[in-house]
């Protein structure tokens, strides 16, 4: 069995240990857990270095617990954060924590009957019913105020920019994150917390109340991996259009794979030890390949392909890799009609779009690519172009500049794509 901590560390996944974790984890198969937030039905990629920390602890023959913090999701977390979250229903936290599971069994076997087979906790299920006098009774006599000050997340909200500094509702945040550890610890015999680093103080926390209540003999132990960040420094997982969901339906996988595919060289070489469990022999190989010939892109369509299929299928990433060979590739009119509406979209996202009324059909393409859609200058340059063949309409060559445009040309029911030369696209719409 392999060395869970020396899999994680050659591929760059540790920030922070505990003293004696990696005893622990050689001596006995241990029960460890990461928390999640379930304030949105899909987990986004910025949660998958955590998720893979839990894919690396099962492979090595340990039991992983993925904890939906249905309960501390009402409250928000300081850590890293300027402001307090919303609060959620339960209906809403529980349909979110089932969407959360859907996406996580694609990387844990939750269905086996093996000793260390993956469970989903929610801590709404016993913190719902645990009243305010006997939490502060039980729980919060074992930890002293300046210990929870001391913590840097809390530091960071009172001495920031925060312009509402920091609500008691977030300041026991940490408290009730360290009672989950010690209720998972009694219930599961869970030794480990694993989290983002930003996640050290509340899990220490944790830790140190597992002692206070239990005794000093007991083993908590704390296991962090680094904040994931750009070559250039700037947040990892993050796009103009905001995060790179897990959810087909929030990012189609065309555009998932496109963000991996495009991440620079340096950053390719990092994410592909984090983000795919291809071992040590084959990257290794992969960045030799990949330095003799960067122009290749062979480890950027490595990454893409394995993180792709992962997360969605095999048939997604032949999709994906079909779909972006259209706006370079020698697709036809089928290709096109094959797509989703969104991935459509998205891979003609910033090209030039009209907005022409139905009125136009029947008219003739010249009088609509020139009048209606003012795609080509003239009607004179448009027929020289249609003569030498430089003009398609949906990947086919338009052979006549004066045929009708009609109801058949729309995809969808409403785009025309205009292709002017070999890489000038004009998406049309027709309302």
């Amino acid at each position: 069995m392999k060395n869970f901590v020396e899999e994680l560390k050659w591929r760059g996944m540790i920030a922070q240990i505990m003293p004696g974790a990696e005893e622990l984890l050689q001596k006995e198969m241990v029960t460890a857990y990461l928390g999640t937030d379930p304030t949105a039905d899909s987990l986004h990629i910025g949660h998958l270095c955590g998720i893979m920390m839990l894919r690396h602890l099962q492979r090595c023959g340990h039991k992983p617990i993925i904890l939906v913090g249905g309960a501390t999701g009402m409250i928000g977390d300081p850590s890293g954060k300027s402001q307090e979250r919303n609060l959620l229903d339960t209906e809403t936290l529980y349909h979110n924590q089932e969407c959360i599971k859907a996406q996580v069994a694609k990387f844990l076997d939750f269905d086996s009957k093996a000793e260390n087979a993956a469970e989903m906790v929610n801590n709404y299920d016993w913190m719902k019913d645990f009243s305010f006098l006997e939490f502060a009774r039980t729980v919060g006599k074992h930890i002293t105020v300046n210990y929870m000050l001391a913590k840097d997340s809390v530091q960071q909200r009172l001495n920031g920019t925060a312009r509402d500094g920091l609500s008691f509702t977030e300041f026991t945040y940490q408290l009730l994150q360290g009672y989950d550890f010690l209720h998972l610890y009694r219930e599961k015999n869970c030794k480990m917390q694993l989290g983002g680093n930003d996640q050290w103080g509340n899990i220490t926390t944790g830790t140190e109340l597992i002692r206070r209540t239990l005794g000093n003999e007991c083993e908590a132990y704390a296991l962090t991996c680094p904040l994931i960040t750009k070559a250039d420094g700037k947040k990892f997982g993050k796009t103009e259009s905001g995060n790179v969901w897990l959810d087909p339906k929030r990012t189609t996988p065309y555009k998932f794979y496109q963000f991996w595919l495009n991440v620079s060289d340096d950053d390719a070489e990092k994410y592909i030890k984090i983000f795919t469990s291809l071992e040590k022999d084959v990257i290794d190989a992969l960045v030799e390949e990949h330095k003799q010939d960067p122009g290749r892109r062979v480890l950027q369509k490595r990454l893409a392909e394995e993180v792709t299929t992962m997360v969605h299928s095999k048939e997604a990433l032949d999709a994906a890799i079909e779909a972006s060979g259209i706006l370079f590739g020698k697709a036809t009119k089928d290709s096109l009609a094959k797509l989703d509406e969104q991935t459509f979209l998205d891979i003609f996202d910033g090209v030039p779009m009209f907005e022409v009324s139905k009125d136009v059909l029947g008219q003739p393409a010249v009088e609509v690519f020139t009048q209606a859609a003012a795609i080509f200058p003239s009607k004179g340059e448009m027929r020289k172009m249609v003569q030498g063949g430089g003009v398609s309409v949906n990947k086919e060559k338009l052979q006549q500049f004066d045929r009708p445009v009609t109801a058949d040309d729309l995809i969808e029911g409403k785009y025309i794509l205009v292709q002017k030369g070999k890489k000038n696209y004009f998406l049309v719409t027709v309302k």
